[in-house]
């Protein structure tokens, strides 16, 4: 394992020590429907929320302010994922730098922002977010295939490098060797490359086994179903904390 690796805390949450935390995603398209999706979250196992911002229909901050008034000792992920990676709207690159400095002025923990709006935009942004008091989720998507394990940690040190907390890759195997290529990219990162915490995940059914698979690929967070899903792949959080507990057992 790379020496002097760094760890973050957020609401006394601790990401890169080791034990994989379980994120859980908020899809609501209006606030009645987020307190629906909450009624689950809050009998499901997790340690952290993910607001998907991108869904709701109205204006995001009000759903984080609503959110955070809900759950005032969890730690949020605040993503707003714009179509081009996957999710559900567009905006130009303007108005996702003010979002994001708005959801970074009020209660955010964590921005997620998407390493393929620009290497350049996304290290100013960066700044400017963590100097908010905010730690920063840089991510890269690949919905169509995998790169080769070669790709993929030259991605998570290029994010690195542009100064984000937390680095993070998602791609779509197409075969099992796929999944395979992914983890071991991770096992690359975690014993001779990385000094923070990383994120990795090969989506869909295929993938599965890479979300359950943290300890082993140092894969800092997984991201599970508490009811509502936001990517390909994503089980069922209480599965998936059984899972946890198991494969961290001694």
């Amino acid at each position: 394992m790379t020496e002097n690796k760094k760890v973050i805390t957020v609401r006394g949450l601790t990401l890169g020590d080791g034990i994989p935390k379980i994120c859980v995603p908020v899809t609501a398209h209006s606030l009645s429907q987020m307190e629906e999706q909450l009624k689950k979250i809050r009998i499901t196992p997790h340690d952290l929320v993910e607001l998907r911002a991108d869904f709701y229909e109205g204006d995001p901050i009000e759903e984080l302010t609503a959110l955070r008034a809900a759950l005032p000792e969890t730690p949020i992920l605040f993503t707003f994922r714009t179509k081009e990676e996957g999710g559900e709207r567009s905006v130009t690159l303007n108005d996702y730098a003010a979002l994001n400095r708005q959801a970074a002025g009020l209660s955010a923990d964590l921005i997620d922002l998407e390493y393929n709006r620009g290497e350049d935009f996304v290290r100013g942004l960066c700044q400017k977010l963590q100097d908010a008091g905010v730690k920063v989720v840089a991510s890269f998507h690949d919905f169509s295939g995998t790169p080769s394990a070669e790709k993929l940690t030259e991605l998570l040190c290029r994010m690195q490098a542009l100064g984000a907390d937390v680095t993070k890759a998602a791609v779509m195997p197409q075969s099992e060797r796929d999944v395979l290529t992914l983890m071991s990219a991770a096992v690359e990162m975690k014993e001779q490359i990385a000094d923070r915490p990383y994120i990795v995940m090969s989506m869909g059914a295929l993938g599965g086994i890479s979300r359950l698979a943290g300890t082993l690929t140092g894969s800092a967070v997984t991201f599970a179903s508490a009811g509502s899903v936001s990517a390909p792949g994503q089980m069922d959080a209480a599965f998936v904390a059984r899972a946890r507990s198991l494969l961290a057992a001694d």
